[in-house]
């Protein structure tokens, strides 16, 4: 399983959702999970991003597959990224 970052923004029709219906937050989670994507952290953030989540999914086909259903669904703005853990990527560059 890899890991990654996602940032997300909410548009206008995000942020009325979340606040008429936080509990949306954890349902969209319990979708990812159906999609193969499993939720490692969550947090609420301020400055140009709402959130930020650490993910897994098997591969980067997954994650797309998921960045576009989500972000189809005009609620939410996302910025995936690919995390490479500090042990794998200091072994790359001494190989």
């Amino acid at each position: 399983m890899g890991t990654y970052i996602m940032l997300s923004t909410l548009t206008d029709e995000g942020r009325k959702t979340v606040k008429m219906r936080p509990e949306r937050i954890k349902e969209v989670n319990k979708e990812l999970e159906k999609m193969g994507v499993k939720v490692v952290a969550q947090y609420a953030v301020l400055g140009p991003y709402d959130f930020v989540n650490v993910v897994e999914a098997p591969d980067n086909e997954t994650i797309s597959k998921v960045s576009v259903e989500l972000g189809s669904r005009g609620t939410v703005q996302l910025l995936t990224l690919v995390a490479i853990p500090i042990e794998e990527f200091t072994h790359k560059l001494k190989g």
